[in-house]
């Protein structure tokens, strides 16, 4: 299937406003029977089977049966990395001004995949501090890591050279815009070596089919002081 076909029929499933509430509900990856779907919806029982039947058969949410009950999930992070980015999308043309934006669950609020780096309010707190401490510098479009910032990251184990041999001095980063309760995160070579790193230090651990992650209080604790400007003190 060409990638135009593909586009096209993936957007014709989500187009029907039941099933897009149906692939939020489930955007945390979390797997929910078909009575609690139809309820989040209001559908009748058998209407929100014939949605999940089309959205199934197209590949985007796994069934799973236990017992009498039949359960759905997203079936890969790419479904809900997709349902998240078209979310995020802002439309001109909105009556009364902007359109509220979704609520992402508060299991994903925190800490999430975003692809292959770390997102959501975490990633966000971490992205700021990173430039307020002049370890990031330049523009939105062209984000450098300082002589600071190189330092001080390999301090902890990233070292910028070797995220990118080939590329010019510190091109390691992509400014990431995906929805964020604090607005942009780390994308790109660096954005993916501090999430290793976090999974590696046991400060964030995976969960099951899910794109939330757990943080430890040690994780809390370490990841916090990560470019964290020392208060002035007033004598």
């Amino acid at each position: 299937m060409s990638a135009v076909s593909s586009i096209s029929q993936i957007a014709g499933l989500m187009a029907d406003p039941k099933r897009s509430a149906m692939l939020w509900a489930l955007i945390d990856g979390m797997p929910r029977p078909t009575d609690e779907l139809a309820m989040i919806t209001g559908l009748t029982s058998s209407s929100a089977c014939a949605h999940l039947s089309l959205l199934s058969s197209a590949g985007l949410l796994r069934l799973e049966a236990r017992g009498r009950k039949r359960y759905f999930r997203l079936a890969t992070p790419q479904v809900g990395a997709a349902v998240e980015a078209l979310a995020s999308v802002q439309l001109g043309g909105e009556k009364g001004g902007q359109a509220t934006p979704l609520q992402m669950p508060m299991s994903m609020r925190r800490a999430r995949r975003c692809g292959d780096h770390l997102g959501g309010e975490l990633a966000g707190e971490l992205y700021h501090r990173l430039v307020v401490a002049g370890w990031l510098e330049g523009g939105v479009q062209q984000m450098m890591v300082s002589d600071e910032g190189r330092a001080q990251l390999a301090s902890i184990g990233v070292y910028i050279d070797a995220l990118a041999p080939r590329q010019r001095k510190g091109c390691v980063i992509c400014h990431c815009n995906e929805w964020s309760d604090q607005g942009p995160h780390l994308g790109g070579s660096l954005g993916q070596a501090l999430l290793r790193l976090f999974l590696q230090s046991g400060w964030i651990r995976e969960a099951d089919n899910t794109r939330a992650l757990q943080i430890s209080a040690l994780g809390i604790q370490q990841i916090n002081r990560i470019a964290r400007v020392p208060t002035l003190q007033v004598g």
